[in-house]
């Protein structure tokens, strides 16, 4: 059996994902969560196979889940099932470490099929999403480049240090702290520290 974790704010949706799962002989939805946090926990304490998480959620959600969830290093696949399909939302999603990003339009049978295939270590994608991507990568800018002030404050930042601690270690102030993330959150196109530091991962600006 696969076992599946939901995650979608609009109950609806989720009873509608669960019978159309469970409907399958080798799918079990093991449980359901309004918000990317709560899909956290479930997916830590339950260890499904997969979360099919939204990636707009009132509650929290979407990339900084699916980034804390690969770095915990917790064994499930995400799959993100949503609406949205603007390259900004594909390429973080896939960033932070998504096993796949699928839109809600898609039938059962289909969705069906590539839980199965994201449960086998593959990667699943609708065919728009797919498109896109591959455009991306066609026009894909140079690597970012980081000062090496910017470098060691990411690189505190992923060891969990607040901006206070920072400041402390390298002997600035916060405010200082503060104009080298934002300069680093320009650079590497994010919003968040977690976006910051998982997309310096990907682009090998800091060491695993």
């Amino acid at each position: 059996m696969i076992r599946i974790v939901l995650a979608d704010d609009h109950p609806v949706v989720r009873e509608g994902l669960r019978a159309m799962l469970t409907a399958e002989p080798d799918l079990e939805v093991v449980a359901d969560a309004a918000s990317g946090p709560r899909a956290e926990a479930l997916a830590a304490e339950l260890r499904p196979d997969i979360v099919l998480m939204d990636l707009r959620m009132p509650g929290g959600g979407g990339v900084d889940s699916i980034a804390r969830m690969t770095a915990a290093g917790l064994p499930c696949r995400v799959i993100v099932l949503t609406t949205y399909e603007t390259d900004r939302d594909i390429l973080r999603a896939v960033e932070a470490g998504a096993a796949g990003y699928l839109l809600k339009d898609l039938p059962r049978a289909e969705l069906a099929e590539a839980v199965r295939a994201a449960a086998r270590g593959e990667t699943v994608l609708a065919p728009s999403v797919a498109a896109r991507l591959v455009d991306q990568l066609r026009t894909k800018p140079e690597r970012p480049r980081l000062s090496e002030r910017e470098t060691a404050v990411l690189r505190l930042v992923a060891e969990g240090c607040t901006n206070a601690q920072i400041g402390r270690r390298l002997f600035i102030g916060e405010s200082t702290v503060k104009t080298h993330l934002l300069r680093t959150f320009a650079k590497l196109d994010v919003d968040d520290r977690t976006a910051a530091v998982t997309s310096a991962l990907r682009h090998g600006l800091l060491d695993p």
